[in-house]
Order: structure tokens, then C-alpha cells, then sequence
């Protein structure tokens, strides 16, 4: 039994010492453990830093590619490493190394195909009450669309069993955390979280500038990964709301019109009409867009073949320690 820990760090040459180390080398029903440190374009000295704490596999992107690519990369280069258990921490040294075994335990008993790190962040103090109150508005609301009761839905401490690894598709630019989720929540997979703490912060956030531009990009990758695996819901739920806006003019211009005084209110009825048939038209994306959707698990279904003859014709050996490319 494998278990690769991957670090995704940009600019981390002051924390990263720290996160390595606290990675435990020895764990109860793992036979080894590597870590992987994916260097995405940093500019500070990542890198060498990485190669001087003695990390078992460097990948570099030679350009910034952004946490959502770097967790894709480093997925894919530990599946042909051949990790049995995946596990996903952060290089700022959020998360606490010392947690990984009972993050893992789940999958090692085979409890749960993919487990997250649950912070707590609703009611930690450390966080501020707009942050407090947004995980857990957040957190609603991924489990309202992935159909699954996770705390902390944007926590990117968690670990994945190699089956839910092979079968984990990120398109997003963004983020990997809600996408992921979601994911599992379509495909029915196990899911399962595990309290932790938090270290001290060490600086910002660099995912994003400010909370507003958090919650637009958030917002906008629900909506777009909600519409890819469940387009009818999506454009039905658009679309009725589209005819329940048109009929209030509609219905408006009928009550004046059978009292007698519909002859100044025939825009209430034009307006009526086009949303009317705005949203039929959504209906009917909706509808073309779920016939699609079966071809797109159809190419997911020969990905994930794909991936199965990669890794059992030995991908592995052509993983270099710099390496430009994703895997």
C-alpha cells in the first residue's frame, strides 16, 4: 500500500520545510510514503527547496498555471507513481501533516472513497464572520447540488483512493474543490470527513484577491459544473423561472382585458410572451444539452480505460523531476 502525499506550492520556499516535515514517514497500514511537490511556476526558490528537504518527486511547470492544473497534474503523476492513497495538502502549511493517518483511515478500512479535512471554519474564530458565514453558505450549497452532507465543501486537505482518483476529471481554472465534490456526488461515491485543526495563517490567500471576486468565481463554477452534470435540471429550473416571470405581465393584461381596459396593456402581454417562450427555449437546451451529456460520460468512461492501459504499461518510468508538461 502506497500513499503519496502532493504538495501544489507556488512561492512556498519559507513554509514548505515546514509541511514536509510534518508529513509523518511511517503510518500504521501503509507500506510507504512519498511525497510529491508540484512547483507551479514559482518564482522564489520552491524548487530548490523542495530538492533540499529530500521530497521523493518534484513536477515543475515552467509557467504559473494555477491551483486547479497543478492538483490535475499532481493527481495524474501520482496515479503513475502508483499511489494506492492520494493525499492533497496545502504548501502554505494550513493543514496539519500530523492529521494525514486519520484522514486516510476511512479509505485504508474501506469506509470512504474520498475523505476531506473538515475545519470547522463555520464557527472557527480565526476566521472572520464574513469568511465563518460564507463557509457555511457555501458549504449549503455544494451539498444541496452534489446531493452530499460535506462541512467544509472548499477544504483542500483530503485524500483519494485510487479508484476515485482514476475516475476524478478537473476542467475547471479555478478551483478543484467544489468541481471534485460535485463529481463524487454524480458518480456516487463515498464521501466522508474528518476533523482537524489549523495551523497559524502565514499569509493571504492568493486563489484570490478579495471575498466578492471569491464568491463570483465560486459561484460561476457551481453553476457551470451543475450544468455539465445536470443539464435538464439546470435549464429547467432557468427556464420555468423564465415563464413564471412572463406570466405576471400576462396575467396582468388579462385581468384588464376582461374588464374592459385591455387596450393600453398589450405590452404586458408582448413582454409576457417572449419570456414565455424564452424560457420553452431553455426547456428544450435543457433537453439537447442532457442528450449531449450522455457522450461526455461516454468519452469520461474512455478516459478512464485510457488511464487504466497507461498505468499498466508503466507510465511511471517517464516521470522526470522537471518536468514542463502535465502528466
Amino acid at each position: 500500500m502506497k500513499l503519496i502525499v502532493q504538495i501544489p506550492c507556488y512561492n512556498e520556499e519559507k513554509t514548505l520545510p515546514t509541511v514536509v516535515a510534518d508529513i509523518p514517514k511511517h503510518i500504521p497500514g501503509v507500506d510507504s510514503v512519498e511525497i510529491l511537490v508540484v512547483d507551479d511556476g514559482s518564482t522564489d526558490m520552491t524548487y530548490e527547496v523542495a530538492e533540499r528537504c529530500g521530497v521523493n518527486h518534484i513536477v515543475r511547470n515552467r509557467q504559473n498555471r494555477g491551483l486547479a492544473s497543478s492538483f490535475r497534474t499532481g493527481l495524474d503523476t501520482a496515479l503513475r507513481l502508483g499511489a494506492d492513497i492520494i493525499v492533497n495538502t496545502d504548501g502554505d502549511n494550513q493543514y496539519p501533516g500530523g492529521r494525514i493517518p486519520a484522514l486516510i483511515e476511512p479509505i485504508l478500512t474501506g469506509k470512504a472513497d474520498i475523505v476531506i479535512g473538515d475545519r470547522r471554519a463555520g464557527g472557527y474564530q480565526g476566521f472572520g464572520w464574513p469568511k465563518r458565514c460564507l463557509q457555511r453558505i457555501g458549504s449549503a450549497v455544494v451539498a444541496r447540488l452534489s446531493g452530499l452532507e460535506v462541512p467544509d465543501a472548499v477544504s483542500g486537505f483530503r485524500a483519494f483512493s485510487r479508484e476515485a482518483a482514476i475516475n476524478t476529471n478537473i476542467v475547471s481554472s479555478f478551483s478543484y474543490t467544489i468541481e471534485t465534490l460535485i463529481q463524487a456526488g454524480r458518480k456516487r461515491y463515498a464521501i466522508v470527513s474528518v476533523p482537524i485543526t489549523i495551523n497559524p495563517t502565514t499569509r493571504s490567500s492568493r486563489l484570490f484577491r478579495s471575498i466578492p471576486e471569491f464568491i463570483a468565481r465560486s459561484v460561476s463554477t457551481m453553476l457551470r459544473i451543475y450544468a455539465m452534470y445536470q443539464p435538464l435540471r439546470a435549464y429547467s429550473y432557468f427556464g420555468m423561472f423564465l415563464m413564471f416571470l412572463g406570466s405576471i405581465p400576462v396575467v396582468r393584461f388579462l385581468i384588464y382585458y376582461f374588464a374592459g381596459q385591455g387596450a393600453g396593456k398589450i405590452q404586458s402581454l408582448i413582454i409576457g410572451a417572449i419570456l414565455i417562450l424564452l424560457g420553452g427555449l431553455s426547456v428544450m437546451i435543457g433537453l439537447i444539452a442532457d442528450l449531449i451529456s450522455f457522450n461526455r460520460q461516454l468519452s469520461e468512461m474512455t478516459l478512464e480505460r485510457v488511464r487504466r492501459i497507461e498505468l499498466k504499461l508503466g507510465a511511471a518510468e517517464g516521470v522526470d523531476k522537471d518536468d514542463d508538461a502535465s502528466p
